[in-house]
């Protein structure tokens, strides 16, 4: 899909004048990004489409509408005005180099950005300097680069980097990691500094509208859901303060009677990781009736 903003294929609403009061959200239509922005987002409590080649969905109940584009355009027509807020790659943002700004980093699509080359050719940053650097992300890098005095010949590739140098198409590349076989596969080693540690954002424009609050609240109510659960549990009045000692939630527990004037009841949000050795460390002291149950939504 191009990123020309005024293309009527995505949405005559999504040009620089806005034509409603409902904040315009872009959503990944299709890559890793996709499927997780769009259950987080029917997580907090938007509807989204149905049909995967919808690329617009209005949400009147909630005031938003969606729009289903390339996660690498996102950044473009976010960064122009056309639309409100996004959610795409922290890689895809820097690679535009354009005018939105990351507001929230959202916790999944983790990534690592390195460089690589043939075995023992390259140790350090500076080994780059006039070498051919093959990416997918040639903003990124040679924003990367500049920053550091470091002049290169780049090759932009849109996908399958590594068979670069071995293609003799490059001499590096600079690519996602995440294990190194793939890169090791094509004969290559990883070598210099990290680039950029990746994962996905909520963009905005400089000047935030009205509803862009209310979105990220919600998408922060979601991520602490995914990262908390909720505790409850019996335990003697005269133990509390060793059960706190072990799980002190967010802000403090909350401490009920019990029909026993000697036991209280205990309700606290504990990390989900982890939350095994908390109800093993609170039996051990004598607490009972422990009970875990999820977190659907929160606010903070």
């Amino acid at each position: 899909m191009s990123t020309d903003i005024s293309d009527a294929r995505v949405h005559p609403s999504a040009t620089s004048t806005k034509a409603s009061s409902m904040l315009r959200i872009a959503v990944p239509n299709k890559g890793s990004l996709a499927e997780t922005a769009a259950e987080m987002l029917a997580e907090a409590g938007y509807t989204g489409r149905r049909d995967p080649k919808d690329l617009f969905v209005s949400d009147p109940l909630n005031d938003v509408e969606f729009f289903y584009l390339r996660p690498r355009d996102i950044a473009t027509y976010v960064g122009a005005g056309a639309l409100d807020v996004g959610i795409t790659g922290r890689d895809l943002l820097r690679d535009t180099r354009g005018r939105a700004e990351e507001i929230e980093s959202l916790g999944f699509a983790d990534s690592t950005f390195r460089f690589a080359g043939p075995p023992g050719r390259f140790h350090e940053l500076a080994d780059l300097e006039g070498m051919r650097v093959a990416s997918a992300y040639p903003g990124l890098v040679d924003a990367y680069l500049d920053e550091h005095g470091v002049a290169v010949d780049l090759v932009p590739l849109d996908g399958a980097v590594e068979s670069a140098v071995q293609l003799g198409v490059a001499d590096a590349v600079a690519d996602v990691v995440s294990t190194g076989t793939t890169l090791r596969q094509a004969g290559l080693e990883i070598f210099g500094p990290v680039l950029l540690q990746s994962e996905a954002v909520l963009i905005a424009p400089p000047v935030q509208v009205p509803g862009t609050d209310t979105l990220l609240r919600r998408l922060r109510g979601v991520m602490v859901a995914r990262r908390y659960v909720m505790v409850d549990y019996d335990l003697p009045a005269a133990l509390v303060d060793r059960a706190v000692a072990i799980a002190p939630g967010i802000e403090s527990p909350t401490i009920s009677p019990l029909r026993d004037p000697e036991w209280v009841a205990v309700r606290v949000m504990v990390p989900r990781k982890g939350v095994n050795l908390v109800m093993d460390d609170l039996y051990a002291i004598g607490a009972r009736a422990i009970l875990v149950t999820a977190i659907h939504n929160a606010r903070l």
